[in-house]
């Protein structure tokens, strides 16, 4: 209840930027970004406000992927090495993905940590698996159904 609170306050602040005289968005900014803006475009000063309101909103809002972005973050900084962001989250740990391949059906147990336990062994992706039971290179979210196989 107290976040669509939050959300209704945003999106009226949001919406009332356009009809804020100049001396108050540059104020405005000033507050959000800690200097003037650099620019006299006022559809660009409401443009990034609005961004800025949405972006500090859901900072506070605790959201998970909030603190995984700071884990990359600061996992870049330690090994100068980018780790690529998953696609779509992965599943809860502890569920069990199944597939029936060529008459034979393959269970993979999704780990705490974020790998996956197929037939006793250790594997860090699902296409990893997919390799291991295929032969072949698949997409291993695509090849136990989380995904479609298909590009959008």
């Amino acid at each position: 209840m107290k976040e669509d609170v939050i959300e209704a306050t945003i999106a009226a602040q949001v919406a009332a930027l356009p009809s804020l005289p100049w001396i108050e968005l540059k104020t405005r900014w000033l507050k959000h970004f800690g200097a003037p803006p650099g620019v006299n475009n006022r559809r660009y000063v409401i443009r990034r406000l609005a961004d800025r309101l949405q972006e500090d909103a859901y900072r506070a809002s605790g959201h998970p992927l909030v603190e995984d972005n700071a884990k990359r973050v600061a996992r870049l900084l330690e090994t100068g090495k980018i780790t690529r962001r998953a696609n779509a989250p992965a599943p809860t740990p502890g569920a069990v993905l199944t597939r029936l391949y060529e008459g034979r059906l393959h269970r993979v147990t999704v780990l705490a940590d974020g790998g996956f336990d197929y037939e006793g062994r250790r594997f860090g992706s699902l296409s990893k698996i997919a390799r291991d039971i295929t032969g072949t290179r698949w997409s291993g979210p695509a090849f136990f159904g989380l995904r479609s196989s298909a590009k959008r």
